[in-house]
This record gives C-alpha cells, sequence and structure tokens, in this order.
C-alpha cells in the first residue's frame, strides 16, 4: 500500500495539469466566496441571512473542479494505457483502489481546507460592513463558533467526498469525458428537478437525498430546524453516494479486464 501510495502521488503530482486545477478548486472557491460575501447585505435585526453559509458559496463551484481531478485521475489512465501498467506493478486490484482513494483525498483535504478558511477569514472582515453585526443579532468575527466551526469542516469533508464519488464513477465508466457529465448530473439534476416538481412531500425527498443538496447542508448555520436533513446527516448521505460509487468502481475494476 505505501509504495502504491507513492505511485499515485508521483503520477498526480507530476501532470502540471493537476497542479493547475488543484490551484483552481482554492482560486474559485475563495472568489464566489468573497464575491458572494462582498455583495451580500443585511439591512435589519433578524434579516435572516446566513452569513457563514454566504461565505462558502464558492464550494458549490469548486466542487466541480474537485469532480474533474478525480475523474482524470482514473480516467486519463484508461485514456492513455496506463491502467494496464498500474495493474501490472500492483496486481491487487484493492491496493490500486484504496491508493488512488488516500491520495485523492489527501490533496483535496489540503486544497478544501485553503479555500474554505480563507473564505471565512475574508467574509468575516467583510460581512460587519454589510450589515452582518451585533445591532443584527450577528457576531463579528464567528469564526471560533460550534455551528461555524462545523460549517468549515463539513464543506471540507464535503469537497473531499465529492472527489471520492468522482473517482468511482471514473473507474466504473472508464471515460472521463463521461464521468465528468455523470458526476454534474448527479450534482446538479436533483435540484433543479427539485424546483420542477410542486409536491412539498417529494421535494423535501429529493432535497433529502441529492448529493449535493444534502451534503452542503452542513455549512447551514442558521434555521438549522428547518432544513429537509440534519447537517450531518446530510454528509452522511453525501458520503453514502460516494461509498456506493467506490464499491461500484472497485467491483468494476476487478471484474474487467483493464
Amino acid at each position: 500500500m505505501r509504495y502504491a501510495g507513492r505511485a499515485e502521488w508521483t503520477k498526480l503530482r507530476t501532470d502540471p495539469s493537476n497542479r493547475w486545477l488543484l490551484l483552481g478548486v482554492v482560486a474559485l472557491t475563495l472568489a464566489v466566496g468573497t464575491a458572494v460575501a462582498m455583495t451580500s447585505r443585511c439591512d435589519s435585526p433578524g434579516c435572516g441571512e446566513d452569513p457563514t453559509r454566504l461565505s462558502l458559496t464558492g464550494v458549490m463551484v469548486g466542487q466541480v473542479v474537485v469532480a474533474i481531478v478525480a475523474v482524470l485521475m482514473a480516467g486519463n489512465e484508461y485514456g492513455t494505457g496506463m491502467m494496464r501498467t498500474t495493474v501490472a506493478a500492483v496486481p491487487r486490484r484493492t491496493t490500486v483502489l484504496f491508493s488512488k482513494a488516500v491520495v485523492l483525498t489527501a490533496v483535496i483535504l489540503v486544497a478544501g481546507a485553503i479555500g474554505v478558511l480563507g473564505s471565512l477569514l475574508i467574509g468575516g472582515t467583510v460581512q460587519p460592513g454589510r450589515g452582518f453585526t451585533e445591532a443584527h443579532g450577528y457576531e463579528a468575527m464567528p469564526s471560533a463558533d460550534p455551528e461555524t466551526l462545523r460549517a468549515a469542516v463539513g464543506s471540507v469533508l464535503y469537497l473531499a467526498l465529492i472527489g471520492l464519488l468522482s473517482l468511482g464513477i471514473a473507474l466504473i465508466v472508464r471515460s472521463s469525458a463521461t464521468a465528468i457529465g455523470i458526476v454534474l448530473g448527479l450534482l446538479f439534476f436533483f435540484p433543479i428537478l427539485a424546483q420542477v416538481i410542486t409536491d412539498p412531500d417529494w421535494q423535501r425527498l429529493l432535497q433529502q437525498i441529492a448529493p449535493m443538496t444534502a451534503g452542503l447542508s452542513v455549512q447551514t448555520t442558521i434555521g438549522v430546524d428547518q432544513l429537509p436533513i440534519g447537517p450531518w446527516e446530510g454528509l452522511g448521505v453525501a458520503a453514502l453516494w460516494a461509498v456506493g460509487a467506490l464499491a461500484l468502481g472497485g467491483a468494476t475494476l476487478h471484474a474487467r479486464d483493464v
């Protein structure tokens, strides 16, 4: 496992596109979060806005780049035929799967942590000037607040789970373009469908089972009791999607002759 992990790390870091993509995860998370924080306002007490979630809006965009990094980790090997060399060097397919998952998770956690923490720091700096003050019922810098800490940690874990989900799908379909399309469809189809359906019970169900809607509920710090699913329960739904995709991807890797 140690040698397989080193090999996966070498393949990941020696591809220049991965460096730019990981930088893109940080940059997009920061840029979108900063833009939303700087343009949001709270003009009266109890305005109902969630400043923490607003600052973390960039995670929704950063996850797209995370998905691309994860898909290319397996898709590029299938596209170039490198996967044959990988399984020849490491015959145990389970070791190949776990080494890819561990290396991918590590780099996404680092990139995600930088983007998330940076977004919260910038948001905490600019939002008081946008009306998120103690006079309107908000703490000036809630970075040490338990709910904010949960939102930060949960957002980083969510990005890692999206990466693992994408890796699993790439192993299943063995095509980068197809895998990216499927991942983006899973992430954004359910929220769109929930907007189209008018039945509130079906809307709530879709929000509870959708990987993005459920997973990003961990960012909510205000009105948690009104969510379709609890913050950690929602992250658990995203984890189930990731585990399911990895399990099916691992089974496919075992069953097929690469």
